[in-house]
């Protein structure tokens, strides 16, 4: 088939027929049918992302290269922002942001062991894991409801001298109260990371302008993971203004190495052989020199090739996600009295990753749950629900050490026991919006 053409000739054929091959065999929605199984998420692609695919695959690079160079350019053109890397996961993401405020090169505000981050016990555990893994101590404060996000009247409370940074997520799209987040990190001098990852898309208004969440704070995280607001099927991105902070973070991802050549490149800054670092003999290698106790988290050129088709739809996935959110509370605003609907922050506008439900007094959450499930509505729970009840809190829990809590995280452990949600990502139909809301009805 190839004997004739050239090597570009062969690709491009071979790219078309990928094409062909994706409009023909995926995406082919049948009408919806009531019963059928509505995911709480799914990805949403075209040929686009498995062209995409294919064409990295041709040139079986492997690992980052011009397409991840392509979406961390235009992921940080999106967020307005200098500065992104591409890593392997939201959770890698989180640990990397983490282990970044812990460079010495951070001087006075570099986090030692036994520092303590302010963080919350009602969301999904890679938010804090690091913290704990590093040997820093998670303070846990509560949340609201209707916002399911972090009581900013306690932070005062959770203060103390040791504190320094606060790590938290915006709740299923629902950005925190970013105003008040950040005039307390900035009173007393802390870094704020953003867990970014449920809530790429969603925006807040500070000082008279509306910015991106996830670009406020000091550094910002995402996911890629299918269920996210964007997929590579694995992925994540770490972002931030501040370019020591970038440095360290580079650093961080790429085995901790003081270099900064990409793989492929030497000797960008002339001095690969002539300089003395540590205790390490002068005109040892640069590219071997580690600054950092690192990893590799870097993410392959075949998951960025589908990000940067799938950055160019993004905007239109969060169109629908609004669209749909507001469509199933609409459907449900008549239901105030069993159920507790979501509520957005004030000066936000949320690119919402689901929509969550309080069961009022005298409604049975597994009653609901279990009945909108064996109706095709797949559910989920607020994640952890209360992250210090489950098993990996054991022995910390026993002896008493390793975290603090500040009051009784009332709201927190009500979300564990009444709280679910249901899903609006952006290949939902208003049948299904519709069909969701009127199980949810019946379920009462």
């Amino acid at each position: 088939m190839f004997e004739q053409m050239s090597e570009k000739e062969a690709r491009a054929q071979i790219l078309s027929m990928v094409s062909e091959y994706c409009d023909k065999y995926h995406n082919q929605d049948k009408p919806f049918e009531e019963g059928q199984r509505i995911p709480y998420a799914s990805r949403v692609y075209d040929h686009e992302e498995m062209v995409n695919l294919v064409d990295s695959s041709l040139e079986f690079w492997l690992t980052a290269g011009r397409y991840t160079d392509e979406f961390e350019k235009a992921f940080a053109q999106y967020l307005n922002v200098p500065f992104c890397a591409l890593v392997n996961s939201g959770s890698s993401a989180n640990l990397v942001a983490f282990m970044t405020l812990t460079s010495p090169l951070l001087g006075e505000r570099q986090i030692k062991r036994g520092d303590e981050v302010i963080t919350v016990a009602a969301g999904f555990p890679t938010t804090i894991n690091p913290v704990i893994q590093y040997g820093a101590i998670p303070v846990f404060v509560d949340v609201t409801i209707p916002q399911y996000n972090i009581d900013v009247t306690k932070l005062e409370s959770a203060y103390s001298e040791k504190t320094k940074a606060v790590m938290i997520a915006h709740t299923l799209g629902n950005p925190f109260d970013l105003e008040a987040v950040k005039q307390f990190c900035d009173k007393h001098n802390l870094w704020l990371i953003e867990d970014n990852c449920d809530a790429l898309g969603s925006k807040y208004r500070i000082n008279g302008e509306e910015r991106f969440t996830g670009t406020i704070g000091d550094i910002g995280t995402s996911s890629f993971y299918p269920p996210h607001h964007m997929t590579m099927g694995e992925g994540g991105a770490v972002y931030t203004k501040n370019p020591l902070l970038n440095r360290i973070i580079r650093s961080f991802r790429d085995w901790g190495r003081d270099c900064v050549c990409p793989s492929g490149r030497d000797n960008l800054c002339g001095h690969r052989f002539d300089r003395q670092y540590g205790e390490l003999p002068i005109g040892y290698d640069h590219k071997y020199v580690y600054s950092h106790f690192g990893y590799n988290l870097k993410a392959t050129d075949m998951q960025a090739a589908i990000g940067c088709a799938q950055i160019k739809k993004f905007p239109t996935f969060v169109e629908r996600r609004i669209h749909n959110f507001n469509r199933l509370r609409a459907a449900l605003e008549n239901c105030q009295d069993k159920l507790i609907l979501p509520e957005a922050c004030p000066n936000s506008t949320p690119s919402w990753f689901g929509f969550l439900i309080t069961c009022k007094e005298g409604v049975d959450r597994n009653k609901v749950v279990q009945y909108v499930e064996q109706r095709g509505v797949q559910t989920r729970m607020l994640f952890s629900g209360n992250l210090i009840k489950h098993p990996c809190f054991d022995q910390m829990r026993a002896s008493k050490e390793g975290y603090r809590v500040v009051g009784s995280l009332e709201n927190t452990d009500r979300i564990m026991n009444h709280t679910f949600w249901v899903g609006v990502y952006p290949g939902m139909t208003d049948e299904k919006i519709d069909y969701m809301a009127k199980v949810i009805k019946e379920a009462l």
